[in-house]
């Protein structure tokens, strides 16, 4: 949702500039399918915030970096500048490598976007990738124990680069954790708006729970709203690839095993693989196992193995980890997109993958202990 600003702030002169500019590119409609138009854009949007600034900081209903110059103009911005989201990209594989904290990144924009309801068409009642989850009474969600500690490492890259989303920064960070413990490249899109308000959070009750009475059935329950399939839903598992589940947060597992016990960050915790902090298909390969008691397996774990229909899908990820890593990254990539609300409407990517960075090469052994 775009705040209105009046012509004292973008002149005529302006908006008829930046409408000539749009008019000299061939079969131009406002979706910026091509860098120059892009740029194009971005530069108009650039000299209309300049001007703006006298008159304070302008955001709207739907976040930070949403603008129209009203009835008079034809400029508007991106819910996320695409150059600030850039940036910290930067910041946060940086934080990554000093903190290492792969997991509860990736659990952040999980949990942002995984309280989308399919049935409910409007925004954001309809939950997903909204942003709401840097709200206290969602926060507090039982489900969410212990994310406020995710919201505490981001919330200094997200005061550096104000006109970004926390939608987009909660996204953007599980996507690159993921890709930064050697998981594969996230197909990822941006330019979500975020709630304003913590009224607009989701109620309570909307994300998976661990131990249900029936595992397949609640995970089927829960992913089935949000518009998942079952490879969908065994894939996005493999994720518990990484990180550990503390009993004191979550009431499962261990305080502590001979994989955990020397951290890296606060020691503790059970983890579902040895070397937890590699992305990977071990996952599949130790519940198939299920040799070594110090290795978490919750009930929802085991019904990968139980259940026909999943079984057939973790057998494969267990045996090949291109074939897991494939349909991991579409899942994400969709899970990511669930709910959101568009600016453009239709979103936006950083860069070609092809130019993208590589991150380094992970070694899981240098951060978590344990057999090679």
């Amino acid at each position: 949702m775009a705040s209105t600003v009046g012509a004292a702030i973008l002149p005529s002169s302006m908006a008829a500039a930046a409408a000539a500019r749009r008019s000299s590119l061939p079969g131009h409609s406002l979706r910026f399918s091509n860098n120059l138009s892009l740029r194009l854009h971005q530069v108009c949007c650039l000299r209309w915030r300049r001007r703006a600034g006298s008159a304070g900081r302008v955001t709207g209903a739907g976040g930070v970096g949403s603008f129209s110059s009203g009835s008079g103009g034809a400029v508007t911005c991106f819910a996320s500048d695409p150059d600030q989201l850039k940036s910290a990209r930067e910041d946060i594989r940086s934080l990554l490598k000093t903190v290492f904290c792969h997991p509860i990144l990736i659990r952040l924009g999980w949990h942002d976007a995984g309280t989308y309801d399919k049935n409910i068409e409007e925004w954001p009642e309809r939950g997903g990738a909204n942003g709401s989850l840097r709200f206290e009474i969602e926060l507090k969600h039982a489900a969410n124990a212990g994310l406020v500690n995710a919201l505490k490492l981001l919330q200094p890259i997200k005061d550096k680069y104000s006109g970004i989303t926390y939608a987009d920064l909660f996204q953007l960070a599980s996507a690159t954790a993921v890709e930064e413990a050697g998981g594969p490249k996230i197909p990822m899109k941006y330019g979500r708006l975020e709630v304003s308000t913590p009224e607009q959070c989701p109620d309570e009750g909307k994300l998976p729970d661990a131990g249900p009475p029936s595992p397949a059935d609640h995970l089927r329950d829960v992913f089935y709203r949000m518009g998942l399939d079952d490879k969908e839903i065994v894939a996005l598992s493999g994720a518990h690839t990484l990180g550990r589940s503390r009993p004191e947060r979550s009431g499962w597992g261990k305080p502590v095993t001979k994989y955990t016990k020397d951290g890296p960050g606060a020691s503790g915790g059970q983890s579902w693989t040895v070397q937890w902090l590699k992305f990977d298909n071990s996952y599949f390969k130790d519940i198939k196992e299920k040799m070594d008691e110090d290795l978490l397996v919750l009930p929802t774990d085991a019904a990968l193995f139980d259940d026909p229909s999943f079984k057939v899908y973790a057998e494969k990820y267990a045996e090949d980890e291109d074939a897991f890593f494939k349909d991991y990254a579409e899942a994400h990539a969709k899970l990511s997109n669930l709910g959101a609300k568009w600016d453009p409407p239709e979103g936006f990517t950083l860069d070609d993958d092809s130019k993208d960075p590589k991150p380094e090469k992970f070694v899981a052994s240098k951060y978590s202990s344990g057999k090679d």
